[in-house]
């Protein structure tokens, strides 16, 4: 069902994505005069064609392969048959100026899309947890900057912070613009505020995947109570009458305030009757909730030569009501407002992808960082299941990271399109064929290598 559900999803965020980019090229072209003659979602075999009653007969096309889509427009290099009272209309034949807002148009339309879609979110309103900071690795950089358990980071270099995701979005940020030294701003939990500096000069935040601010060693506050996520069949816990579900509340009358006390009171009592407190029932509906005690003997395991008391259930972790409403927060902003975050945000993070990518061409970040589409469509999946904003977001991260990409210099790509354009207005005449023929080829290998590289990121992700 996941896999489907993950399936769906992508089929989803690429058709949308690929079918605003290549809208940018075909609306463009038609406002410029080019006369356009289909306008394909998707490579190979057609799944659905129509063809317009208009006075062009502009085919439309839903193809099987969702890995990118296309606008065909009439031109003689293609080996068009064109009339004489057509070449006017021709590609070809449009002065540069034309071709390079025509090329430029699909990742603009990118852009534009992802400005409205983080927009939106605001507008309905963004959910987020705060920035708390839970334990703080000895010896670590955070801890050598004085970070304690507690603080909630409210500001990065003067920089606002509302949530953990700006949090670590703005520490990527500003670690690209200086890896020396980031002054974080903290309310510590007397309520006073300080200032904690962190000396970057010997942490490489891009030589790895992961949280950021882990890398750091701060960890997030979250105190998860425990819960049975499954019960295993013919275990101790099955025979008791555990259920998946059940909220396990305390041990012989001790509370359980974390994951780790559940397991370590447990793992101790092998061969030895327990009683477990659990509430059971719906979790949004109070009424209908009850408690019990389930008196247990967790079975002696051995592993390793150490011995281990097991009673066969997986734990989960959920939030008090009172912690939750501590750590919850939604942010959300008036039509005008939300407009101008979603362009800055947008503005914001190409920038940071164009940094990124600058890291990885001269070594400085690590490859793994490139992700290719199981990670999307894992990543998409995932969203989609959060809902409609969660879903808006990843869109949005997804529509301009597709227009920076088209961007680059390479050629098969519109950036490489636009570089030959710019050359061609430097020199006043168009780039050889013989030029473009060899730029193209390298472009198929350099675009080919990268979806390799992206591919085997992606398994090394699904075998870890």
């Amino acid at each position: 069902m996941n896999f489907l559900i993950a399936l769906g999803a992508f089929v989803i965020t690429i058709g949308i994505l690929v079918a605003i980019h290549e809208y940018g090229h075909f609306w463009v072209a038609r406002k410029l005069g080019v006369k356009v003659l289909k306008f394909s979602v998707g490579f190979g075999k057609p799944l659905f064609t129509y063809t317009s009653k208009c006075e062009d007969k502009i085919e439309y096309i839903l193809a099987a392969i969702p890995f990118g889509g296309y606008v065909k427009m009439l031109d003689e290099r293609e080996g068009d048959d064109v009339p004489e009272e057509l070449l006017h209309r021709a590609f070809n034949r449009q002065p540069v100026w034309k071709r390079i807002l025509i090329v430029l148009a699909g990742p603009v339309a990118n852009f534009i899309f992802a400005i409205f879609a983080y927009a939106l979110t605001f507008m309905i309103g963004v959910e987020g947890v705060k920035p708390y900071v839970g334990d703080v690795v000895e010896k670590s950089p955070a801890a050598e900057a004085g970070f304690e358990r507690m603080d909630i980071i409210t500001g990065i270099n003067g920089n606002t912070i509302e949530t953990v995701r700006d949090a670590r979005l703005m520490l990527l940020d500003e670690y690209l613009v200086n890896p020396a030294e980031i002054a974080f701003t903290v309310t510590k939990e007397s309520g006073n505020s300080a200032i904690r500096k962190v000396d970057l000069s010997q942490v490489n935040l891009l030589k790895e995947e992961g949280d950021h601010l882990e890398q750091l060693g701060v960890k997030a506050w979250r105190p998860y109570l425990p819960a049975v996520h499954q019960v295993l069949e013919g275990k101790a816990a099955e025979k008791a009458g555990f259920k998946a579900g059940d909220k396990l509340l305390s041990g012989n009358g001790k509370p359980f305030n974390s994951l780790k006390e559940f397991s370590a009171f447990v793992s101790d009592k092998a061969d030895k009757e327990i009683t477990i407190r659990v509430q059971r029932g719906e979790a949004d509906n109070p009424e209908k909730t009850h408690e019990l005690n389930i008196d247990v003997t967790p079975e002696l395991f051995e592993e390793e030569g150490k011995q281990r008391g097991l009673i066969g259930v997986s734990v989960g972790g959920y939030l008090s009501n009172e912690v939750y409403d501590k750590l919850h927060v939604v942010v959300n902003y008036s039509p005008f407002e939300a407009l101008k975050r979603g362009t800055v945000e947008t503005w914001n993070m190409s920038i940071m992808s164009l940094k990124v990518m600058g890291r990885l061409v001269t070594g400085q970040a690590s490859l793994k960082h490139i992700s290719g589409p199981v990670t999307i469509a894992t990543y998409a999946g995932e969203t989609i299941r959060h809902g409609v904003v969660v879903f808006l977001g990843f869109l949005a991260i997804i529509s301009l990271s597709l227009g920076v990409m088209n961007l680059l210099p390479i050629p098969v790509l519109d950036g490489g399109h636009l570089l030959f354009y710019i050359v061609e207005l430097i020199k006043g005449s168009p780039v050889s064929e013989t030029v473009q023929e060899y730029g193209m080829r390298l472009g198929v290998v350099m675009v080919g290598a990268f979806m390799m590289l992206a591919f085997y990121n992606d398994i090394l992700r699904l075998i870890d």
